[in-house]
């Protein structure tokens, strides 16, 4: 195994979904917002599910998209 490509592979494919993924949410908040659907000040919980049938790999991450600040640091 080529610990270097592994690392390099590894890191364009969450930059590819972090990007993705940014893109997406901004554009379900903007549509949601124009269609009135949303205020514009939610919060959102949120979950990403990554998969890898070939590791059996399956894991969930879960956090909140916030659409306005809370009073503290980001």
């Amino acid at each position: 195994m080529d610990e270097e490509e592994l690392n390099i592979s590894v890191r364009k494919f969450l930059k590819m979904v972090g990007v993705s993924s940014q893109r997406e949410i901004e554009h379900a908040v903007a549509r949601a917002v124009q269609e009135g659907a949303i205020a514009g000040t939610e919060t959102f919980p949120a979950r990403m599910k990554l998969e890898i049938p070939g590791l059996r790999l399956e894991a969930a991450f879960d956090g909140e998209i916030r659409l306005e600040a809370t009073g503290g640091a980001p």
